[in-house]
């Protein structure tokens, strides 16, 4: 990225200014990236974790596979999910508050009694998957944030950082150099001023 400026003390200072602004940012936004990277890693975490507890809730339920053939499914389903938002190192992600089921109506005379033991299973299966579902959001969205983080990180520290520099470095120099010719045709006038009026008199 090439940085726009004039070989003059305003553009100087313009420049100086835009430096530090980035200098000063910089450590707050490379925390910002490791606070993401850890939320990200404890979210694939969370998520590998309701991963293997879906697994073995499921797992732990083969044995009743003959009866899951009498169960009628539509009899629980999700009325609502409730849902907040929380800010990790500035990214809104969703947090699961709570989960409404709906049972409908059934006859305890023409169902078995397992069948309460069977809405329970699935409202703690739903549950647990709905938890995974909410985790493998957050970690996308964080993921997301962390990548943007780390692209602003590398673009102040390789690109506008060292281009503000070199730029200030070029401005100082062409001014040291300009005001060196000046100070030197300064200098060859007033010679030829001396000699001039050394040759008068």
């Amino acid at each position: 990225m090439a940085i726009k400026f004039q070989y003059n003390k305003t553009s100087l200072q313009d420049l100086n200014k835009q430096l530090q602004i980035r200098v000063r940012a910089l450590p707050t936004i490379k925390n910002k990236e490791t606070a993401l990277r850890m939320e990200v890693k404890k979210a694939k975490d969370e998520a590998a974790a309701l991963d293997r507890k879906l697994e073995e809730k499921i797992k732990a339920y083969d044995y009743m596979a003959r009866l899951w053939a009498e169960f009628d499914p539509s009899l629980i389903s999700i009325k609502d999910v409730e849902v907040s938002v929380k800010k990790i190192a500035g990214v809104r992600t969703p947090v699961l508050d709570e989960i409404i089921f709906e049972i409908s109506d059934f006859s305890l005379i023409n169902k078995p009694d397992w069948y309460f033991d069977g809405i329970k299973v699935l409202e703690e299966l739903a549950q647990v998957a709905i938890e995974r579902e909410f985790f493998n959001r957050k970690m996308h969205l964080l993921d997301h944030a962390r990548k943007k983080t780390t692209q602003k990180v590398n673009l102040y520290e390789k690109v506008q950082i060292p281009g503000y520099e070199e730029a200030i470095l070029k401005i100082k120099r062409f001014l040291e150099d300009e005001e060196n010719l000046d100070k030197s045709s300064q200098k060859i006038v007033k010679t030829r001023q001396q000699q001039a009026e050394e040759a008068t008199i």
